[in-house]
């Protein structure tokens, strides 16, 4: 397993730049008929619906996570306004854990950062998906893989909010501070998941 300090590469989503003009995104697609997955937050539940048939190693990469208990009693540690929130790896004291040897990415799959849109964080390596994911707050085609782009570009699309998009508006307002890997963006208030469940599948 990779090391604690090594979860800081994967970070580097950058916000775009204030007035800064992109592409219009493709519209929503319907919700992925894949797993469905719920993270319990102190602010409340969020339920993702899964796409394996997009992403099948990032979703299975995801799921043996929360199956190992390696989200429970981390914190949502990065809130963006107007762009994302973003968790993975960092608890409440500003500690990291280790996670597992990274995956490739996926992010040439069709799926886009539209609201809503649920995504792996990475670095520069194109194997250094592990742990972080984060929840699109807007539409960000910045963050999508366009043609022509080098092969560790755009974050992998892997699912979307189906429920609970409430509760990530809710996370995008509380009061941000110092107290996280990222300065400033770090919620005052620790937002800790109490847990990651994954649920039945429903039958045929």
């Amino acid at each position: 397993m990779r090391s604690a300090p090594f979860l800081l590469a994967i970070l580097l989503i950058a916000a775009p730049a204030w007035g800064q003009e992109s592409p219009a995104p493709p519209a929503a697609a319907p919700a992925p008929s894949g797993p469905r997955v719920v993270i319990a937050t102190a602010m409340g539940d969020i339920t993702l619906a899964l796409d394996p048939a997009r992403a099948p190693a990032t979703v299975k990469n995801f799921l043996r996570y929360a199956k190992e208990g390696h989200y429970t009693g981390t914190v949502v540690y990065r809130v963006v306004p107007g762009f994302l929130i973003q968790a993975g790896s960092w608890d409440a004291q500003g500690h990291g854990r280790p996670g597992h040897k990274g995956i490739a990415l996926e992010s040439d799959n069709g799926l886009a950062n539209v609201r809503g849109a649920v995504a792996m964080a990475h670095g520069d390596d194109p194997l250094s998906t592990m742990a972080e994911f984060f929840i699109d707050l807007a539409d960000n085609p910045s963050l999508d893989r366009h043609p022509g782009d080098p092969p560790n570009s755009g974050f992998t699309v892997f699912g979307r909010v189906v429920a609970g998009m409430d509760v990530v508006d809710a996370i995008a307002k509380v009061p941000l501070g110092d107290n996280g890997p990222m300065k400033g963006q770090a919620p005052v208030e620790p937002i800790a998941i109490t847990k990651v469940t994954i649920l039945p599948a429903p039958a045929p």
